[in-house]
């Protein structure tokens, strides 16, 4: 067999003018923060640092939270039709910028430069653009003849998907009629900065978006603040359990997008081919790095060899390195404690009896960087089933029947996503019906768009966002 060798593609660094070090965005303005305190944002894939960003005290948050609720009367009766305008003019030099967001993103991220160029950031711009189309249209979206935005919402985001997680609750809690107090994740703040110019640039009235930067200790103080009215968290379950448990009691709103352990469960009658680069785009886009990532493999026993001799097969031609070359599949391991934590759990496969297979490849010797992996002999006991990983490793398991595929995929305390592949539509119906997972791919897997709503069940989280139902996130109905 053939095999071709990519010459070096990369992308330029050019288009991205970083500053040495950046403040707090708040009514408006970029601010040095109270605290005099800042932390280093470092590029994964080189171990180099890459700008200094302010970390928010607890009355650097106050102070945001106070421009937000100054900014609320005025915003939340501008005609809908004005607030689209400006959720309109955000999505186009997002557009526009395109180039430079999806630098910084991977530069500050590690993601493949293809991945951010043709995933992230026309998501996060679709997710502009789709809220915008509804802004003065909520009173048709089912929520009640005139409904009313919650207040201020404050929002902290994660660092597997930066700018798209910012779109996913900027562009709906805007819309709606709120502002908004963002605290970005601390390993990944500098798309979320750049986003603040193009707020400025797109003559966002002050005190509509503040971001406040730092670590957990700032998205403690935007959780608890009392002029906060909703919470919005993606990230780990064990924060969002301590989320919930924070605003216990209190008036505020809560939507949680927690961890996961997808599913993706391979039928015998499933197209094979188009099946294995579902597989391979569940668990190794962005590294492994998705909440909902289809990092357990459920294959019919009559189809396992074939399919893991050809998933093997499809594994060994990922391009493992350079996040900044347009031909790398497979880019940096966002952190060291990501990482080691990546490491850990493997290890425990490798002890409790699971077989390992991993692409033999050249990683770089600076970065943080796991070879694509899958464990073989698996068992539901086995910690690689039964913990997010949220790296690039698959546990694989088998089953003969479609109750027992059902029962295995949800024997989890998560509940955030599945996959079923099979050439039978009653079949595909059967397991969506029973499978406990907020969202089920039918033939695909780590398919996206603003129309629809996601979100999960049990330990995954609760509360939808986008589609229709995302909005009631951020509505009180009359």
């Amino acid at each position: 067999m053939t095999h071709f060798e990519y010459a070096p593609a990369p992308e330029s660094r050019s288009v991205v003018e970083l500053k040495e070090s950046y403040g707090l965005f708040i009514d408006g303005e970029f601010v040095d923060p109270l605290s005099d305190s800042y932390l280093s944002s470092v590029n994964p894939a080189t171990e180099e640092v890459l700008a200094h960003f302010a970390v928010g005290s607890d009355a650097d948050v106050d102070a945001a939270v106070r421009a937000a609720r100054r900014a609320l009367p005025k915003w939340s009766k501008l005609p809908g039709s004005e607030r689209g305008k400006y959720l309109f003019r955000i999505a186009r030099i997002l557009q526009e910028r395109a180039r430079e967001f999806a630098v910084l993103e991977t530069l500050d991220n590690g993601k493949p430069i293809k991945e951010s160029r043709d995933v992230d950031v026309p998501l996060a711009a679709a997710h502009f653009f789709y809220h915008a189309g509804w802004a003065d249209k909520l009173e048709y979206a089912g929520y009640g003849k005139n409904p009313k935005p919650i207040g201020v919402a404050g929002q902290v985001i994660p660092w597997n998907f930066p700018l798209l997680m910012l779109a996913w609750k900027v562009a709906p809690a805007l819309a709606c009629g709120n502002t908004v107090v963002l605290k970005p994740a601390e390993t990944t703040p500098l798309t979320a900065l750049l986003f603040a110019e193009v707020c400025q640039q797109a003559g966002l009235p002050k005190g509509v978006v503040n971001i406040v930067t730092g670590a957990g200790a700032t998205g403690a103080a935007v959780v608890a603040h009392a002029g906060v009215d909703k919470v919005a968290f993606t990230g780990s379950t064990a924060v969002g359990k301590s989320i919930a448990a924070a605003i216990a009691g209190t008036h505020k709103r809560l939507t949680l997008e927690l961890g996961g352990k997808g599913a993706n469960i391979i039928f015998d009658d499933a197209p094979v081919d188009q099946a294995i680069e579902g597989i391979i785009n569940g668990i190794f886009f962005n590294q492994g790095h998705v909440c909902c990532a289809g990092s357990r493999l459920l294959l019919q026993e009559s189809i396992a060899e074939e399919v893991i001799s050809r998933l093997q097969h499809r594994m060994s031609t990922l391009r493992v390195g350079d996040p900044m070359d347009k031909n790398t599949d497979v880019g940096a391991i966002n952190s060291l404690a990501q990482l080691q934590r990546i490491t850990d759990i493997a290890s425990s496969g490798d002890a409790e009896g699971a077989r390992r297979w991993s692409v033999d490849c050249a990683l770089p010797e600076r970065g943080y960087w796991y070879r694509p992996t899958l464990f073989l002999d698996v068992t539901e006991s086995h910690r690689i089933a039964r913990e997010e990983i949220f790296g690039p490793v698959l546990a694989v398991q088998t089953f003969r029947t479609p109750t027992e595929a059902i029962e295995k995929a949800n024997n989890s305390p998560y509940g955030l996503s599945a996959g079923v592949w099979s050439d039978k539509g009653s079949r595909i119906h059967l397991m969506a019906e029973n499978l406990k997972a907020g969202v089920v791919w039918a033939n695909s897997f780590n398919k996206f768009d603003p129309t629809s709503p996601f979100g999960g069940y049990k330990e995954s989280g609760y509360g939808r966002e986008g589609g229709v139902a995302g909005l009631a996130s951020y509505l009180v109905q009359e």
